[in-house]
């Protein structure tokens, strides 16, 4: 196995890397474990005080969990490896709140976070326009999660392409949504690839 660097545009978070010497079953595995299986922050439920914008509470929660968060993967566990076994902790939940009146645009940066650490990375991504006497007023939980669970966890885009089709050669591209820098995300599925290989070898152990 050989890996190269082609390219890497940190402002843009994107890297390009070079794979050589695997098959088109080990370059897919590696594609689908980054783009679907490295845990980022996302918020999961949130609770409406006030909501007289033009959005119903599904709507603009649907929205409000689509905000891309910087996440802390030092500081976070997933709730299903939690010691609080997933009943909600400060190691595996983040709480946020929101408080806007009209007449105004509320955008993501309006989203307050109680750890500094997981905050909205685009600022202007506008949520909903409040008109005069118009409220909102809410407050979210957030956690960490998988893109194979639902696509607000996906850290990037993550695809290859093959120079040659007879080849051996695996030219990666990971573009981050920036939770995650690309660095990251490729170290991320290694572990998250390494564990499943490990739990597999364990399951075989028990067969024998």
């Amino acid at each position: 196995m050989e890996i190269k660097l082609v390219e890497y545009q940190e402002k843009k978070n994107r890297l390009i890397f070079s794979l050589k010497g695997v098959d088109t079953a080990y370059a897919n595995t590696i594609r689908r474990i980054m783009g679907f299986e490295v845990p980022t922050m996302a918020i999961e439920d949130i609770e409406f005080r006030k909501n007289s914008s033009i959005l119903y509470d599904e709507l603009l929660a649907h929205r409000i969990g689509l905000v891309p968060l910087s996440t802390d993967l030092r500081s976070y566990n997933m709730m299903s490896e939690c010691k609080c076994k997933g009943a909600g902790c400060a190691s595996c939940t983040v709480k946020l709140t929101l408080k806007a009146q009209g007449p105004s645009m509320v955008y993501a940066s309006d989203i307050k976070s109680k750890d500094p650490a997981i905050k909205p990375i685009y600022g202007k991504m506008p949520l909903v326009k409040l008109l005069e006497g118009q409220e909102l007023e809410l407050e979210a939980t957030a956690i960490l999660g998988i893109g194979k669970e639902h696509t607000k966890w996906c850290p990037g885009l993550v695809f290859y392409r093959m120079p040659n089709v007879d080849g051996d050669e695996y030219i990666f591209t990971i573009e981050s949504w920036g939770q995650l820098t690309p660095k990251e995300i490729v170290i991320e599925a290694i572990k998250a690839y390494d564990k499943q290989l490990e739990e597999f070898s364990e399951l075989v152990k028990k067969i024998e």
